[in-house]
């Protein structure tokens, strides 16, 4: 690390001193949610006499869709707050304080405290994960496409550090001693994320700020009604289906719910990029990148939609269908969920690597979501491969898990950072956080498919399952590859 007097112009490991900052608090952060993530379908289907929740698999899976849609579908709104109100450092605190309070509500027993939690964690992560993203970008301005790259590989290897931890600490403590103790170890880590960033906030030089078009009074008075206004009309609309269904004009489940989300949260996406593409862009070239943008959306919904099957299908394959004892002992359900982030980390660097290396030889944006999705869609067949007959009672070698997990790797690195990084080059300075909450609503929509497609892992035999989401996601990269030439065009030479 070189020794400035200024704090913000200092490096390490060549990089910008703030991307370690980052780097710790999304690490703690990912800590948090993974912890959680790794124990919550278990912790739902498992039976109230071991403080479980006692609920089918499908109203489980289903809550576990909703969830990790909710996750990642208030970031667009968190985007917009922390470009209009907050600033993108404000954001990510006031959010990482959220998510902790979230995370220690549920440690308390009871349906109550359980759902409160999860609003919580949902509201924190609204304000932390497209903000801390894009303070990553803000580090790089001017800095070279392969450089931002390999910086946004580096900050994603520090994602995955938190990932493989959580789930060997939450998932022993859930699953060994009680549920609420692993919810506790995901609070304290999130805590110390926050310790961390407040300290290193003086490495950020002028990232994360408001940007000097926003902050003004005038402005910033807008934005708070045009909030006011958002948060009145879904609180209103939420309160109009409660009253509807509890007179019983209209029958729903938690199934059809979730199902008429997804139908609604494709039509908020498509209004929101033609509004932005009309309204919201300058001139043709914004247009253009913004158009692309929107192909990446779908890349990532289908990308996710696949690859979170990790905390539900798979989950439930390793704890039904798998044979986790070893030398006498049977591993934790959600030790497995610590796999892909292994692989992450030994894997990232060499990755970020060949990225720099390649220099113009380096694939476009469109040919590596190709790649990823074709890769995913390999390690499902593989899982199908392996998994049990119907009928059959005998449980798998956990090899078919590790393989798929080692093959849903590599598709991650083809994809997951390098879309992070497009999405800071491709999208306006002044929209770079809205922008960066698109890529996040594709994930939103991606779990709440993979939440629903687990739920018919009782009714229909697992390798159909798996066969099904493979060729979806595969078709989709065979797709990505075949319009390269016409993606990249429309990028305006911006890689």
């Amino acid at each position: 690390m070189s020794a400035t007097a200024d704090p913000s112009k200092q490096l390490w490991f060549g990089h910008p001193r703030g991307l370690a900052t980052l780097f710790f608090t999304e690490m703690w952060e990912r800590f948090s949610y993974y912890g959680m993530r790794a124990l919550l379908v278990l912790f739902m289907t498992d039976q109230i006499a071991n403080k479980g929740l006692g609920w089918d698999t499908v109203k489980a899976t289903a809550i576990y869709g909703l969830y990790t849609f909710a996750v990642y579908a208030v970031a667009l709104p968190g985007g917009w707050m922390a470009d209009r109100i907050f600033g993108k450092r404000k954001a990510v605190f006031i959010g990482g304080v959220f998510i902790a309070l979230g995370q220690f509500t549920l440690v308390a027993p009871g349906e109550t405290a359980f759902f409160a939690g999860l609003a919580l964690i949902v509201a924190g992560t609204a304000l932390l994960k497209p903000n801390i993203s894009a303070i990553v970008g803000d580090l790089y301005k001017g800095a070279d496409g392969a450089r931002r790259d390999a910086g946004f590989s580096i900050y994603y290897m520090g994602i995955n550090i938190g990932a493989f931890l959580a789930p060997l600490v939450c998932s022993y403590l859930g699953e060994r001693i009680n549920w609420h103790y692993g919810f506790l170890a995901a609070g304290i880590g999130m805590v110390l994320g926050l310790v961390q960033y407040v300290y290193g906030l003086k490495y950020f030089g002028e990232a994360g700020h408001l940007s000097a078009d926003s902050n003004t009074p005038e402005r910033i008075r807008a934005a708070w009604k045009s909030l006011a206004v958002g948060i009145g009309l879904v609180v209103a609309i939420a309160a109009g289906l409660l009253f509807l269904r509890s007179t019983g004009t209209l029958n729903i489940t938690l199934v059809t719910f979730a199902q008429s989300t997804g139908v609604i949260l494709v039509v908020i996406a498509v209004l929101y990029f033609a509004s932005v593409i009309i309204f919201g862009c300058q001139n043709a070239d914004e247009r253009k990148r913004v158009g692309v943008i929107a192909c990446l959306f779908l890349g990532a919904a289908m990308f996710w939609s696949g690859f979170e099957q990790a905390g539900s299908s798979m989950s439930l394959f390793a704890e039904n269908l798998t044979n986790r004892v070893i030398f006498g002992w049977e591993v934790p359900t959600g030790w497995f969920q610590s796999i892909n982030a292994l692989f992450i980390i030994l894997l990232a660097p060499v990755v970020g690597m060949i990225w720099v290396k390649l220099g113009s030889r380096n694939p476009s944006i469109p040919v590596k979501f190709g790649m990823g999705l074709i890769m995913l869609g390999i390690g499902f067949l593989v899982l199908a491969w392996g998994s049990p007959a119907p009928g059959v009672s005998v449980k798998v070698s956990p090899n078919w898990l590790v393989a798929t997990y080692f093959l849903h790797t590599i598709a991650e690195l083809c994809l997951s950072p390098v879309g992070l990084s497009s999405i800071t080059k491709l999208a306006p300075e002044r929209l770079v956080s809205q922008m960066m909450g698109t890529w996040f609503l594709g994930a939103a929509l991606g779990n709440l498919i993979a939440g629903l497609v687990a739920g018919f892992i009782e009714s229909l035999p697992v390798a159909q399952i798996f066969n099904t989401v493979a060729m979806i996601v595969g078709a989709t990269g065979f797709l990505f590859l075949l319009c390269s030439p016409l993606i990249k065009k429309l990028t305006h030479g911006i890689e």
